[in-house]
Parts: C-alpha cells; structure tokens; sequence
C-alpha cells in the first residue's frame, strides 16, 4: 500500500470546496491545462506549416540533387552521366542549366531564372501538371516552346496564344563591354511562349522553362550543367541511393535531398518550434507557481497532520513525498485535460478548417496542423519536470516540521 500517496489523494479530493487552498488547486490545475492545450495546438500548427512547405517544393524538386560543391556549374560527359545512370537505385537523370538572364516581351522586361531542362525531365517532376494555360510541352511539333510562371506573365503580359510575338532572353557574353555597340556584349535568342504554369509564388514569380538546348546555346554552357536532377526507382532508400551517389562523385560535388535543398527554410521553422516550445515552458512555470502556493499553504493547514503522521513512525521521506504526490496530482490531472483538450482542437482544425489564413493568395485555406506524438512526450515531460521543481521547497518545509510543537 502507498501510504503517502492515499493521502496526497485524499488531500486533492477533500470535499472542503470553498477552502481556498482547494480553490488555489483548481487554479493551478486550469493554469496548467491552458498551458498544456496552446502548447500543443502551437506545435501542431509548426508541424503542419512544415509538411505544407515539403508539399508546395515536393512537385518542383527531385527526389536527389547533384550540384558542384564549388562554383555553379561542372563539366558532364558520356562516361561522367553513364556512372550516375547505372548507380542502383536511379530511375531518371535529368539535366539541368539554371541561371539568371533578362526577358523581354514587346515593350516589357525583367529578370527571370532561366531553367534549361532535358527532354526526360517532366518523368520525374510534376510542373507540367501545374500548366494552367497553354501546353507543358517544350518540343510541340519538333519546335522549342518556353513554360512560363504566372507571375511572370502577369509581370510581362505573356499571352501564349500568341504565336508572333516570341519571348527575348538576353545573357551577357564572357567579353569585353563595348559602349558603342552593347548589344553585342549579350547573346539573344528568342523561343515562343507555349504555356502558363502555377506552382507557389516564389517560382510562378521567376521562372521559365525551356528546352535544354536552347539554355545551353544561350549561356554558352556546351557540356557544362548547373545540376543533375534524380529520381529514385520506387522501393528504393533515398538516403541509401544520396550516399552511394556521393561516393561514387566525391567531395568535389553535393548530393541534396528535398529538404536539403531547403535548408534554411526549414531550419528557420524548426528554430521558431523550439523557441515557441521554450516559450510556452516559461508560461507553463508561471502557471505552475500556483502549485507552489497551494502546496506552501497545505503545508501549514495540515501542520498536526504532519505531526501526527510523524509520531507514527513516518519518515521525512514519506512526508516529503505526501506533498510531492499533491502537486504532480494537480500538474498531471491538468496536463491530462489540457492534452486531452489541445488534441480535440487540432482534429477540429483538421477536418473542418474552422481558422482560415485569412490571405487570398494563400496555398491552403485553413492553418495546416499536424500532431506528433513527440510532441505530446516532451510536453508531458516539461510538465512533470516543473512541476517536480516548484514542488521541493514546501516539501522540505513539510519534512522539516518539528513534532514537539505541532502536536
């Protein structure tokens, strides 16, 4: 039998409702699970808008990325593209030349990303799926076409129906300027809009698609890319294929998976979870001091108890842990009802989207919310940790109690 924690039980549950250490109780124990539900529902919604920025990147990026570890482009060969086609694991090796150059469109210009792609390109990845006008296809009818975001063609007018006026790429030659001619410091070639393609705002607003060729021809590259773009064979370990792809290729270039090619972004989420969690601990101690009072003021209420308990053989440690068990009684019935209320939030949220984001232009239209067990562990265990630490002090006071004079 647990002597020590019957009676922490019959303290918690005493019938002397409009004691005010019992009203103090019930305080700490809402405190509690105020602190507990927010938290919960804060860390869901991280977990939510990180997943959302895997789903909007998932049908632009490949599942592996080969870039050069220095400078922006590499020399690529028949043999150099053999190696990386036969390494187990690899379905589709796309190629890819990337870099800025100037649009223009009749009387308009901007800067756009121009992204030369190989004609195997669209097996692995899904922007021809983001066509909303026009065609995804870049060789329609053995003539090259250029995939352009929306937002440039908002920026530009682009109007892909129309077959005579072409869009005009500009890149500025490896020689010297020269201020009476300038136009021949820049390679110009010219390719038809054939379609509109809509993905997030960050690509629709800077990138055009086009055939690799004609990247090339532009830039200047030959056999130079930017990247290599790789689909993994279904059933295989991305993670397996990453590594053998980067022994083969060595440290002279970076083997990325999707959300190492989004690094920053991701880190700044992860970052702002661990300080949100860190923050809501702190609100979650102050809430938890209300445990202090009450238990400073159980301590002096039940001071012949004590005493008696003591006489009886009691040990301070068995005191000691009367008064623990009182307070992890009050953190873990409040914990319990917060966790409890915080999960029923989020699959409200979840199958009903009941707050909106409130942006028109907004990808999703409700904040996305993901719960994690992990989540639900450390919070439990924040939880019992403070609760533990405001608990010690009237604890020792309680063991500390001289018999002779409370008795």
């Amino acid at each position: 039998m647990n002597v020590p924690f019957l009676i922490a039980k019959r303290y918690f549950f005493s019938r002397k409702k409009r004691n005010i250490i019992s009203i103090i109780s019930n305080i700490s124990m809402i405190g509690v699970a105020v602190g507990s539900a927010a938290l919960i529902i804060v860390l869901s919604v991280f977990n939510g808008l990180e997943d959302l920025i895997r789903e909007i990147y998932s049908s632009f990026d490949p599942d592996l990325k080969i870039t050069a570890a220095e400078g922006k482009s590499f020399e690529t060969d028949t043999e150099f593209m053999n190696r990386i086609r036969n390494t187990p694991g690899v379905a589709v090796v796309s190629e890819v030349i990337e870099d800025n150059t100037l649009l223009r469109y009749n009387e308009r210009q901007m800067v756009v990303k121009i992204k030369g792609v190989s004609e195997n390109y669209f097996e692995q990845n899904e922007v021809d799926s983001s066509v909303v006008e026009g065609s995804g296809n870049l060789y329609l009818n053995n003539k090259y076409r250029a995939l352009v975001g929306r937002g440039v063609q908002y920026q530009l007018s682009v109007r892909p129906n129309n077959q005579f006026v072409p869009l005009q790429f500009l890149y500025p030659r490896n020689v010297n300027f020269n201020p009476m001619n300038p136009e021949a410091s820049f390679n110009s070639l010219e390719i038809l809009p054939g379609g509109i393609f809509a993905i997030e705002r960050q690509y629709d607003d800077s990138y055009v698609f086009v055939p690799l060729n004609f990247a090339a021809e532009l830039l200047e590259y030959g056999r130079r890319r930017t990247a290599l773009e790789i689909k993994v064979a279904q059933g295989q370990r991305i993670e397996q294929v990453k590594r053998e792809l980067q022994t083969l290729l060595g440290q002279e270039f970076k083997v990325q998976n999707s959300d190492e090619q989004h690094t920053s972004l991701l880190r700044a989420v992860k970052v702002e979870k661990l300080f949100v969690f860190i923050t809501f601990a702190f609100i979650l101690g102050i809430a938890s001091l209300n445990i202090f009072f009450s238990l400073s003021m159980l301590v002096i209420d039940k001071k012949k108890d004590i005493a008696i308990l003591a006489s009886m053989g009691a040990t301070a440690k068995a005191i000691r842990n009367v008064f623990l068990l009182e307070g992890a009684l009050v953190a873990c019935i409040g914990a319990a009802y917060g966790l409890t209320l915080g999960m029923l939030i989020c699959n409200l949220q979840q199958n009903f989207s009941i707050v909106s984001m409130g942006i028109a232009s907004s990808v999703v239209e409700a904040y996305p919310v993901k719960m994690k067990v992990s989540d639900f562990v450390f919070t439990a265990l924040a939880i019992v940790v403070i609760t533990m630490l405001v608990s010690i002090r009237p604890a020792n006071k309680a063991a500390a109690l001289s018999v002779t004079e409370n008795i």
